[in-house]
């Protein structure tokens, strides 16, 4: 049976080779990247659509977006995610009722009104 420093080192020798085997698919896809970027430019280029310096801007572009998409997954693995907290507010006292201006209940009443005779002459 092997032993417990054994299967730390295969664990770290693990750990390693994943990293490695990571590193070399994203410098693989990053070249990739800049393979096509490098296409458009070109073709923009002979289209008379962007100068030289303009393809040459646009691909460093690219490829500076490309290298910080891959970067932003490690940081976030790095940090410790937390659950978002919630805090629960209780209102014990309730807020009085805002008074009503005369206005509104003699708007009342003549609505009311109103129904009332509505009905007496659907009846009739």
């Amino acid at each position: 049976m092997p032993g417990f420093g054994d299967i730390v080192q295969k664990a770290f020798y693990l750990g390693v080779g994943i990293a490695s085997y990571a590193g070399e698919q994203a410098t693989g896809r990053l070249a990739e990247v800049r393979e096509k970027a490098q296409k458009l430019a070109d073709e923009m280029v002979a289209r008379g659509e962007m100068s030289t310096e303009e393809a040459r801007r646009f691909v460093e572009d690219m490829m500076k977006q490309g290298q910080q998409q891959i970067k932003q997954p490690q940081s976030e693995q790095t940090t410790p995610r937390e659950p978002r907290r919630i805090e629960i507010l209780e209102d014990d006292e309730e807020e009085p009722a805002p008074e009503k201006p005369p206005e509104v209940n003699n708007l009342r009443d003549q609505v009311q009104s109103l129904q009332d005779e509505l009905r007496r002459l659907q009846n009739e």
